[in-house]
């Protein structure tokens, strides 16, 4: 009786072995810092602080150029909310070296640290212009190196402009908003903030004022002159004044 052969001949040098569906890796830390400029939030036994980096001009509605360097303000907002509610992040440190630009993303940003529950500490090194001086002062604390400055100017419009009064009622209004909030959160008065502002004849091609780090003190722009030691030190004497009302009342209860 003949018996038919099914043993399976050997596999030839050019045959690939099947191979498992491909599973997208979870995203790396490196991953993050390249796609958003910033490392995730700390998890576990890592900082109970989160550091916060906003550099180069800062894009709103209207996507920039590829050769400018940009910071995206809906990829800050969502990283302020995760800072807010994880349990591992006590405060939060924000480094700022910006030349402005969208006044309402800037704003947008601002307020968002303002409203934060946590203790938050700014510092601009390098420079914090235009719309980065509501940024400066949003935070509970404000620090600036010696060396840098803060451009303090009136608002512009980009693009086409409408020569008729609501457009000029339009500006008013906007730079009113952010004049409010600078003097609102920092201890400079509107008449000198707006003095800063409409100053003739100290930037070349622009009104306005360029404040360096021991001026915006001496105006009560920033609260203190210092560097990234100083503000470690004042966001952490920060988190413990916040623990210590949440513990007596855990004693007490």
């Amino acid at each position: 009786m003949m018996t038919q052969n099914t043993r399976r001949a050997p596999m030839s040098e050019t045959e690939a072995p099947e191979q498992a569906p491909a599973v997208n890796p979870e995203p790396t830390a490196l991953d993050t810092l390249k796609q958003l400029g910033q490392m995730n939030v700390p998890q576990g036994t890592e900082s109970n602080i989160f550091c916060l980096t906003i550099i180069g001009q800062i894009e709103g509605h209207l996507v920039l150029p590829p050769q400018n360097k940009t910071t995206k303000y809906e990829h800050i907002i969502p990283q302020l909310v995760a800072a807010e509610q994880s349990k591992q992040v006590d405060g939060i440190m924000i480094i700022l070296n910006t030349v402005g630009g969208d006044v309402e993303a800037g704003l947008a940003i601002a307020e968002m640290i303002t409203s934060l529950t946590k203790p938050t500490v700014t510092v601009v090194v390098g420079g914090g212009h235009s719309i980065g001086v509501p940024i400066a002062v949003a935070s509970t604390y404000s620090l600036i190196a010696e060396s840098a400055t803060m451009t303090i100017h009136p608002i512009r419009l980009n693009g086409l402009v409408i020569g008729v009064p609501q457009t000029f009622e339009y500006m008013e209004k906007m730079q009113e908003r952010v004049v409010r909030f600078v003097t609102s959160h920092s201890r400079i008065t509107e008449e000198r903030f707006k003095e800063l502002m409409f100053r003739t004849g100290e930037l070349n091609r622009d009104i306005g004022t360029a404040v360096g780090g021991l001026d915006a003190v001496k105006y009560g722009l920033m609260d203190e002159v210092g560097g990234i030691g100083q503000a470690l030190a004042k966001l952490n004497k920060l988190i413990d004044e916040r623990k210590q009302p949440i513990e007596a009342e855990g004693i007490t209860q």
